[in-house]
């Protein structure tokens, strides 16, 4: 039952997506899983949400295996270790962060499997050194975390900032992404919760 409620909350597609946010910090948690072996993964959770991440992996039928975080947040405290502790899933960062947490260090060029699918890790530093951006395998969509926000992008004043890299990151490594690719940020705070490739290289100032 488990397998194929997975299934069925798929949609038509061969990806089970859900598009998770906390209120309090407009920061976007995103869920994705191969629905024919139920494997998961979360990006960036929150804390103060990981008993409804939790929750929704039950009634899915799911098996988190890796949480992953796009970088170090500064406006909230990341739920992977929580998420660990209760699922067992590794815990995916960029090696530059030297978090003592981490049980998978990643750099760009790395590959995160979850059953038939696999995200593509992309090395985007500016807001932080450590920043990276998950691409899907068939980039129809990324995870762009700070980098790149909806028509903006994340400041680069502190955390070892720097707008030359920021800039760098998003020109070479983001926007050289097919136009038809959905980009899905870490934060919103105008009620926004998706845009694309195309849509960024023309409207983002």
């Amino acid at each position: 039952m488990a397998e194929s409620l997975a299934k069925l909350a798929a949609g038509v597609g061969s990806l089970l997506f859900r598009q998770l946010q906390d209120a309090d910090t407009g920061t976007f948690t995103y869920l994705l899983a191969d629905p024919a072996t139920a494997e998961a993964v979360l990006i960036d959770p929150v804390f103060e949400r990981q008993q409804r991440d939790l929750a929704l992996i039950r009634e899915l039928g799911l098996q988190l295996v890796a949480s992953l975080d796009t970088h170090v947040h500064a406006d909230h405290v990341t739920a992977s270790w929580c998420l660990r502790a209760a699922s067992g899933c590794a815990i995916g960062l960029s090696a530059i962060a030297g978090a003592d947490f981490v049980t998978r260090p990643l750099a760009h060029g790395d590959r995160i499997p979850f059953g038939s699918r696999s995200l593509m890790v992309r090395a985007t530093p500016g807001h932080t050194d450590g920043c990276l951006t998950y691409v899907l395998d068939d980039a129809s969509m990324a995870f762009t975390g700070d980098a790149l926000l909806i028509r903006g992008c994340g400041r680069c004043d502190f955390q070892q900032g720097s707008a030359r890299k920021l800039w760098q990151s998003i020109q070479g490594q983001i926007l050289t992404l097919p136009d038809t690719c959905l980009l899905y940020p870490g934060h919103d705070y105008s009620g926004r919760s998706v845009t694309s490739v195309a849509e960024e290289r023309r409207f983002n100032p």
